[in-house]
């Protein structure tokens, strides 16, 4: 996913001189290609991530267009009052795009995880917040950014995850139907739709029809189709790799809340623990852990339905 979404990164600096590229602490050899191209519009400026949002913010202040790569626990922590005061109080155009979203560097411990990123990103005025599923979905979404007006988050994912999206198109602020299903909804964003997926297999084969919605924009979220799609439904499952305060849940819940629909609705938000975990496995352990699996999430919506799971 992040070769991709920098590879476009090179391909819109090609197409548009306005696109400049900031990266921090990336490594040798990245982009290389268009470092040697377009030098005057390629930055490589080492472990200062303040620094960083507040020199991608003056180049679009002056009419730039700004591509900002670095290690996403250390953008939204590290920078957060840059990201603020210096990108989304002016409506700069600038693309933060976060390596490592949510567990991806587990292993590293509580430092390098990003798992309140959502939360805090949705909160700002003129963010706009993108959570995408695969690479290939990278590929579609990338295009998409260079004309946008205002800030933009892009988190990646581990890489060389599997490819579960299937659009042809992508366009900010919608969302992505993967199946319909009137006894119970299934929303999430990002690397989790292949568990949700795979939930609505084993929900199937249980006689449950859930359908599966898929938010690759948090911020602004596609209401009408969330709404629209609870309203039919017994129950609603949220899915996120984020802490279940503030993130995709809470913004799913606030609006369920607000459209006070006519028929009772059951609600879960299945998510990372408000807690900083002891456990140091792998990202899947986490996953497990916390039911971000496709048996985690079955047994969540068939515990909202009041049904316990059939035993082979």
């Amino acid at each position: 996913m992040r070769k991709t979404c920098l590879d476009h990164v090179y391909k819109l600096a090609c197409r548009d001189e306005r696109v400049v590229f900031i990266g921090s602490d990336l490594g040798a050899g990245v982009l290389d290609q268009f470092r040697r191209e377009m030098p005057e519009r390629f930055f490589m400026e080492g472990i200062a991530e303040g620094h960083v949002v507040g020199m991608a913010s003056g180049l679009a202040h002056e009419g730039k267009i700004v591509y900002l790569n670095t290690i996403q626990s250390f953008l939204t922590r590290r920078c957060y009052e840059q990201i603020v005061l210096d990108a989304c109080l002016h409506n700069l155009n600038v693309r933060f795009i976060g390596n490592g979203g949510g567990m991806v560097y587990a292993p590293l411990g509580p430092t390098h995880w990003a798992t309140e990123d959502l939360s805090i990103l949705r909160v700002i005025p003129n963010m706009t917040v993108l959570v995408p599923a695969d690479a290939e979905e990278m590929a579609r979404l990338m295009p998409a950014t260079l004309d946008h007006r205002g800030p933009l988050f892009i988190r990646l994912a581990k890489g060389y995850d599997p490819v579960v999206t299937r659009e042809e198109t992508f366009e900010i602020g919608r969302a992505y139907s993967y199946r319909e299903g009137g006894d119970a909804l299934i929303v999430g964003c990002g690397v989790v739709l292949g568990p949700m997926q795979e939930a609505a297999k084993r929900l199937a084969a249980q006689g449950v029809e859930a359908g599966v919605l898929h938010l690759p924009t948090i911020k602004p979220l596609d209401a009408e189709a969330v709404l629209s799609r609870a309203a039919r439904a017994a129950c609603v499952v949220t899915v996120e790799e984020n802490t279940v305060l503030g993130g995709l849940g809470g913004a799913v819940a606030e609006l369920l809340a607000e459209a006070c629909l006519e028929r009772p609705l059951r609600f879960k938000r299945i998510g990372l623990e408000d807690r900083f975990s002891k456990h140091y496995g792998s990202q899947q352990d986490h996953f497990d852990r916390v039911g971000i699996s496709g048996e985690g999430i079955a047994a969540a919506v068939l515990g909202l339905l009041g049904r316990a799971p059939n035993r082979p």
